[in-house]
């Protein structure tokens, strides 16, 4: 991508650790768990509560994310929609979009997202252009001639450069950031741990569910 990227806010790099049970009990907080989007932001389904997963696959702090992600995408409510989006900085962030999107594009996502993670940060394998990305892709059994035609695609770079456009229009200032409903943010940075920082969405989704959510007209 030729034009640059006009994104001057900085990423969180702030580490997290793991919180007691007790912790998740707690009474959620805006603008310490999480803070208000102004102006909210639109979801895809308005009879669907919508949890969006901001990341970046050369984040270890996404990485980290994953196995709590994955439990609590277990145990997900019917009534709440969850879609992970690759969020970008930086133009250098923008080929891990594109591998994203091109992977869901050929259904290859469910099998292949956390073997992504997993193949940069404890097989430290760079995957940060079309020609390394196709060798580790053929070593998964996967048509190379058939990604690069994927990963090329109009279709493949209108949703990347729409991450562009979410990444600024949500306000995120680091990775992984979680929006719920359109406005609410909240993270790992925020909530000082991974189990809390779930534990506040489930409390945003209870309260949207009731009607008593904060901030809301």
């Amino acid at each position: 991508m030729k034009r640059r990227l006009l994104l001057t806010m900085p990423v969180a790099a702030a580490g997290v650790a793991l919180v007691p049970p007790s912790a998740s009990a707690q009474p959620i907080a805006p603008g310490k768990d999480f803070r208000l989007l102004d102006p909210a932001q639109p979801v895809d389904d308005p009879k669907r509560i919508e949890v969006l997963e901001f990341f970046w696959y050369g984040c270890p702090h996404c990485y980290d994310l994953q196995p709590a992600l994955h439990a609590w995408l277990k145990r997900k409510p019917a009534d709440v929609a969850f879609r992970s989006v690759p969020a970008i900085f930086r133009d250098s962030w923008v080929a891990h979009a594109q591998l994203f999107y091109s992977l869901e594009a050929m259904g290859l996502l469910d099998r292949l997202h956390t073997e992504v993670f997993r193949a940069i940060h404890e097989q430290k394998t760079d995957l940060s252009d079309l020609a390394r990305m196709q060798a580790w892709l053929g070593r998964q059994n996967v048509d190379t001639k058939q990604f690069a035609e994927v990963y090329g695609s109009f279709g493949v770079k209108s949703r990347t450069q729409r991450s562009v456009q979410m990444s600024r229009s949500y306000g995120l200032s680091g990775t992984p950031s979680l929006v719920v409903a359109g406005r609410y943010l909240t993270s790992p940075a925020m909530t000082q741990g991974l189990e809390r920082t779930f534990a506040v969405i489930d409390q945003l989704i209870a309260q949207l569910r009731s009607g008593n959510a904060p901030g809301k007209r």
